[in-house]
C-alpha cells in the first residue's frame, strides 16, 4: 500500500461514522481517488455501512459523587418548614439592622462632607456606606432564594 493512499483512507476513516459509503476510484493515468461519490463505474467500495458505530453519549447526571446513604435521617417536612421560618426571621432581622447601619454610615458620611471640604478624609466613609449596600444586596438575594 503506498503512502499516500494509506494518509488518503487515514483522512477519510471519520467519515465512515457518518453511515457513507467511501470509494476507490483509479483513473486513466493510475491516480487514485477516494471519494463518497462515484465519479466512474470502475470504483470499489472501500467502506460501506449503514448504521453508525459510534455509541450515543451519556447523558449528564446530576447525581453527586458522594451520594446520601439509605440510613441517614430524613428532616420532616414540619421541622423542615419551621427551619425555613426561623431562617427567614433570622433574615429580616439582619436585613433591618444592615438598613439601620446603612443609614447611619450615610449620615456620618454626610457630616463628614459637609464638615471638612476634604474628599480624601471621607473616603473611609464612602467605603463602609457602600460595603453595607453590598451585605444588603446580598441579603435580599438570601430571601429571594427562601420563596
Amino acid at each position: 500500500m503506498t503512502p499516500k493512499l494509506l494518509a488518503l483512507i487515514c483522512a477519510f476513516a471519520p467519515l465512515t461514522l457518518s453511515a457513507q459509503t467511501i470509494y476507490r476510484c483509479t483513473e486513466a493515468g493510475g491516480g487514485v481517488l477516494i471519494s463518497n461519490t462515484r465519479v466512474h463505474n470502475k470504483c470499489q467500495v472501500i467502506v460501506s455501512e449503514e448504521r453508525n458505530s459510534v455509541p450515543a453519549p451519556r447523558p449528564a447526571t446530576k447525581a453527586s459523587a458522594n451520594p446520601t446513604p439509605a440510613d441517614f435521617p430524613r428532616v420532616g417536612q414540619d421541622a423542615q418548614r419551621a427551619r425555613d421560618a426561623d431562617r427567614r426571621h433570622i433574615l429580616e432581622q439582619e436585613l433591618a439592622g444592615e438598613q439601620r447601619k446603612l443609614d447611619l454610615a450615610r449620615k456620618e458620611l454626610a457630616e463628614r462632607e459637609a464638615s471638612s471640604g476634604g474628599l480624601e478624609r471621607a473616603a473611609p466613609y464612602r467605603d463602609r456606606v457602600a460595603q453595607h449596600e453590598r451585605n444588603l444586596q446580598a441579603i435580599q438575594r438570601e430571601l429571594a432564594n427562601l420563596r
